[in-house]
């Protein structure tokens, strides 16, 4: 890792917070796309091995004698699908949020088939090329750190203190609340704000005092209805409408990087 740069201070954006909340994966860590590249081969997989029925209605209408009409196959699992229904759930979570948004009424087992799946195919990708953190975080949370403002992670994954020691950032933290903590405290998942609200309680800060980073729709949910102080977007997309849907769900502000949120001291 490089090492602080003397000349980052703070915008007055975060200045007199107590503390600062991380989400993992997409924020620090570049891991969000490993997660969606899983994810994608997880629920194609499924789709093609479930084609969809005709809907009764459809067939009753059908002239007699006529063919019986094939039903559309469900769209694949893109970009859009995964800032909607799985990026920053549980993987339970995401996985039948997905399928109901295709029409499926899935069993839990089958829930739970989808998940392991993809959690298999990320657990392999992650081992065989590991993830780096974004270095304009990593400069971020060194300037709270010299301001003296409590930071901590947080993830619905397992994987968080992995993908955190792997990018050399565990250090960096003063706490961290991952999937195996909620899983061990019973904390909901996003858009709840249990785990937003138990790394703050960890750093001893209310969250009127505190603030939230977040790159998914859920997360910035988590962090407006915890009644944190302020809650940041990242949108690493740079889509036409992932800002104004950050925007929309809970964000007051949306940067591309988080090194946006310094001054280097040539800016006055």
């Amino acid at each position: 890792m490089t090492a602080a740069r003397s000349r980052d201070v703070l915008t007055p954006a975060l200045r007199g917070l107590g503390a600062v909340v991380f989400d993992t994966d997409g924020v620090i860590t570049d891991s969000a796309r490993v997660h969606a590249a899983a994810w994608k081969t997880a629920f194609d997989a499924f789709l093609a091995e479930h084609p969809p029925q005709q809907p009764p209605e459809r067939a009753s209408k059908a002239p007699p004698g006529a063919p019986p009409e094939a039903p559309s196959p469900p769209r694949p699992f893109d970009a859009d699908d995964y800032l909607r229904y799985v990026d920053g759930r549980s993987r339970l979570d995401g996985a039948a949020a997905f399928l109901a948004s295709r029409g499926f009424e899935p069993a839990p087992a089958t829930v739970s088939a989808v998940a392991d799946h993809k959690e298999r195919l990320f657990t392999e990708r992650l081992r065989e090329r590991g993830v780096d953190a974004y270095p304009g975080t990593l400069r971020l949370v060194r300037a709270l750190r010299g301001a003296g403002i409590a930071v901590a992670a947080a993830s619905a994954s397992r994987h968080a203190a992995e993908l955190l020691t792997g990018a050399g950032a565990l250090d960096l933290f003063d706490a961290l609340v991952d999937g195996g903590e909620a899983a061990r405290l019973g904390l909901g998942g996003k858009p709840r704000p249990d785990l937003f609200l138990e790394a703050a309680r960890r750093l001893g800060v209310p969250p009127a005092r505190a603030a939230v980073v977040e790159d998914a729709l859920a997360g910035v949910e988590a962090g407006r209805s915890g009644g944190f102080a302020l809650v940041v977007g990242v949108d690493r997309t740079a889509g036409p409408d992932t800002r104004p849907r950050l925007l929309r769900h809970g964000a007051d502000i949306v940067v591309t990087d988080l090194a946006e949120l310094l001054d280097d001291g040539t800016r006055r």
